[in-house]
Order: C-alpha cells, then sequence, then structure tokens
C-alpha cells in the first residue's frame, strides 16, 4: 500500500511564507514525479507545481517567481516553498505522486489527503 502525508499547511498573513512537506512511503517499486495541485472553494484543483524525475520542473503561471518545489530523492519526499503568499493562494493543497508500486505495472496517480493554507490579515 502507498501512502502519501502532507505537512506544513496554516494560516498566513499576504506577503508570507510558508513551506508544505510531503512523505511518500509504502510499497513503491519507482517514483516518476512528485507534486502539488490546489483546491478553492468553488473551484476545480489546479496543478501549482510539478518536478518530473529528471528534475524538469513546470510551474502554474500564477505562482511563477514565487513558488519553488524540490525534491528529496532518497526520502521520497517533495516539497512546497511559497512565498510572497496572496489570499488567492487560499485553497487546500494536495501532494501527487506520479508512481508504481511494486505489486502493479503500472504508473499510477497517488493524493495525499490534502492540508489548508489561508492566506488572510
Amino acid at each position: 500500500q502507498v501512502q502519501l502525508v502532507e505537512s506544513g499547511g496554516g494560516l498566513v498573513q499576504p506577503g508570507g511564507s510558508l513551506r508544505l512537506s510531503c512523505a511518500a512511503s509504502g510499497r513503491i517499486f519507482r517514483i516518476n514525479a512528485m507534486g502539488w495541485y490546489r483546491q478553492a472553494p468553488g473551484k476545480q484543483r489546479e496543478l501549482v507545481a510539478v518536478i518530473s524525475s529528471s528534475n524538469t520542473i513546470n510551474y502554474a503561471d500564477s505562482v511563477k517567481g514565487r513558488f519553488t518545489v524540490s525534491r528529496d530523492y532518497a526520502k521520497n519526499m517533495v516539497y512546497l516553498h511559497m512565498n510572497s503568499l496572496k489570499p488567492e493562494d487560499t485553497a487546500v493543497y494536495y501532494c501527487n505522486g506520479n508512481l508504481r508500486a511494486v505489486d502493479d505495472t503500472n504508473l499510477r496517480n497517488y493524493w495525499g489527503q490534502g492540508t489548508q493554507v489561508t492566506v488572510s490579515s
């Protein structure tokens, strides 16, 4: 069984910073990409940032220059450093892992439970 567990959300003032962490654990054969998505109330889930196993990184236009995604390959972790936060960044942030489990032959998307980020004064 594979699990992704996020941590690091919370309440922050506009202009502030937060760091989210996500750890993938369980019977993992190979991780292709890891990243972050978010979902604000009444909106669809959207990509925030993703980093592949070859270190190719994609960011949503709305977070470029403010957010940085990174991975610790040895620990199966992914991080999201968020700076200059804005009220419109308020959302539940979900960790995503595109990976192959030991007892599987295909890459699949696995999700964390989500962590709330609220940007407000």
